[in-house]
């Protein structure tokens, strides 16, 4: 799938305003003892809604970011969720925004999504399904507390993920997208070799390329230690193995962190089949950057966002 694809797709930032009118309301989520502020969208009456839906959205937000998003990115993507009759909840997780306690990071976000999960499914006790919408790190949080807490996951109806340029940063991941998407560009470059003929490029520059050429490949033929899955990547590889519900994978043209996903795909065992599992949709954002800041790539993420729904979650 390619976001290029979405249909009508819209030139203009007016063309993002939803179709139905919806109504959208504070929530205070007591999370361990502290205070999440979230809002919840919903289409404004049932007739509003193409059909029935039994299925609700839970938008995690990850990094140093509030619940509007970069870019208004994730207010935009609750509003279309709720016009075409899909409940969504966007919030601040604990030390961030409105939400009381302390940061943290996004290896410990578990509390935090299983109090926003709950609230959904309190104020919309008809859903059957509860999808985890997440970005970066936030859908690195969703895959972790799959894995940490499959039981209560299950229980709560956590049935489908949409997942945006995941964060699987390692030192191998990080090498190889340097060497393989910022490398090979410069290596390619006939300006390059001039400098470095002349002395224009630095040695350091050209060791530089030569240690990230040896991350890449003296970490990439390591197998996976036995046992449990000890780092954060492994332990996410493993949620995804493991989630066998629908998972939408959407990765940007333009982010690094899409290409270091795309190499931990490549060169790590324990990602190496995630892409060509049945229950895997991936789509292809070539023009986008990793926040989809533009607003024609973020109106045609929403698109894609609300066919594959209604493909997979009705």
């Amino acid at each position: 799938m390619n976001l290029a694809d979405a249909p009508q797709r819209p030139e203009a930032y007016a063309d993002r305003i939803p179709s139905w009118p919806i109504t959208e309301s504070a929530r205070l989520i007591a999370c361990a003892g502290e205070s999440l502020v979230g809002v919840l969208a919903t289409a404004a009456n049932s007739a509003s809604a193409t059909a029935p839906r039994r299925t609700g959205i839970v938008l995690v937000v990850g990094g140093p970011q509030v619940r509007t998003g970069s870019h208004r990115q994730f207010t935009q993507m609750a509003r279309a969720l709720a016009a075409a009759g899909w409940p969504s909840l966007r919030f601040d997780v604990r030390g961030m925004g409105d939400s009381t306690g302390a940061a943290r990071s996004f290896e410990a976000l578990d509390d935090d999504l299983h109090a926003a999960v709950l609230d959904l499914r309190q104020a919309h006790p008809e859903l059957e399904r509860i999808v985890l919408f997440g970005l970066c790190d936030a859908a690195s949080a969703a895959l972790l507390w799959l894995q940490r807490q499959p039981e209560a996951t299950r229980a709560l109806g956590v049935q489908a993920l949409v997942l945006l340029n995941p964060w699987v940063r390692s030192a191998q991941t990080q090498a190889a997208a340097q060497v393989r998407h910022y490398y090979v560009d410069r290596l390619r470059d006939p300006a390059f070799w001039k400098k470095l003929l002349t002395g224009g490029v630095a040695l350091g520059a050209v060791a530089g390329v030569w240690r990230s050429v040896r991350t890449m490949l003296g970490t990439g033929s390591r197998s996976p230690a036995a046992g449990a899955p000890s780092g954060y990547v492994e332990r996410m590889a493993a949620a995804w193995q493991s989630f066998d519900a629908p998972l939408l994978l959407v990765l940007s043209g333009q982010d690094y962190t899409a290409r270091e996903f795309e190499e931990a795909v490549r060169i790590q065992p324990a990602w190496a089949a995630a892409l060509t599992r049945k229950n895997v949709t991936v789509c292809e954002a070539p023009a986008a950057d990793h926040t989809f800041s533009d607003p024609a790539e973020a109106a045609s993420l929403e698109k894609v966002v609300l066919a594959w729904l209604q493909g997979h979650c009705v």
